[in-house]
């Protein structure tokens, strides 16, 4: 059975908080102390989990990464979601689901980062491509501050023809380009949708692109002609919950406006 190792605090005490994945045994460092590590060692006792104190050398070696802040964990593969699980989470008719589709995303830091603006602003599901793409593996889950674990992530053969399902259903896909002709301040995203993001490198291809409902471009100012990956998916993500918080603000409970 498929093992790992994550390693840092965040990405080990979420692990443990999202219950969601097989954890073998914790590895602390010996003679490390702080509230955080004492953390993962007080809710893996209350787990059964067994938790193994070795030396910090020791530690960097077993994991061949000195980024681990004392703490580690032998764990059982991430576990995916199917995107008909992710689909049918909210139904686009009654619902407005909020989706990430990754478009062969390489960097694993961009992916984290990604990862984790996406839980910050509700997104329901993340999307990646099977192949030549980054998955969802320690380093991301470090790059994330172990928001991976919470994540609902889906990996597909098929972009293009997860698009058109997506549709289907009832989504609107948006994709970023900064050669689109609407910005993205003047979309209305606050229906059911999916943003769409591209590589680090070309950005969405083309067949991706000619199967979106729309493309955005963000405004920008002086000499940079382009936003890091997971920079403009920040952007484009809390746009998205900007004007979602707006409905929600100018509505009452019962969904009628308010006076």
């Amino acid at each position: 059975m498929k093992t790992e190792i994550i390693y840092g605090i965040h990405p080990v005490l979420e692990t443990l908080r999202a219950a969601r994945r097989r954890i073998d045994e914790i590895y602390l460092a010996k003679g490390a102390s702080s509230k955080r590590l004492e953390k993962i060692d007080v809710l893996a006792l209350s787990k059964s989990i067994a938790v193994k104190r070795i030396d910090m050398s020791r530690l960097s070696r077993k994991i061949q990464n000195e980024h681990h802040q004392g703490a580690a964990a032998r764990v059982g593969a991430f576990p995916l979601t199917p995107l008909n699980t992710i689909i049918a989470q909210h139904d686009p008719q009654t619902q407005n689901p909020f989706l990430i589709v990754l478009d062969n995303i390489v960097d694993p830091h961009n992916l984290g980062a990604i990862i984790r603006s996406a839980l910050a602003v509700g997104v329901d599901g993340i999307i990646i491509p099977k192949d030549r793409a980054a998955g969802p593996t320690p380093a991301v889950s470090k790059a994330s501050a172990g928001m991976l674990e919470h994540a609902r992530l889906a990996r597909v053969a098929n972009m293009a023809a997860t698009i058109k399902i997506l549709k289907e259903k009832g989504l609107w896909l948006f994709g970023l380009d900064q050669a689109a002709g609407q910005s993205l301040y003047a979309a209305d995203l606050s229906g059911a949708i999916a943003l769409v993001i591209g590589g680090e490198e070309k950005g969405v291809r083309p067949l991706i692109k000619k199967n979106c409902d729309g493309l955005l471009f963000i405004p920008q100012s002086g000499r940079v002609d382009s936003l890091n990956a997971s920079v403009a998916a920040a952007v484009a993500m809390y746009e998205v919950y900007r004007q979602r918080t707006t409905v929600d603000d100018a509505t009452g409970s019962d969904g009628e406006e308010k006076k």
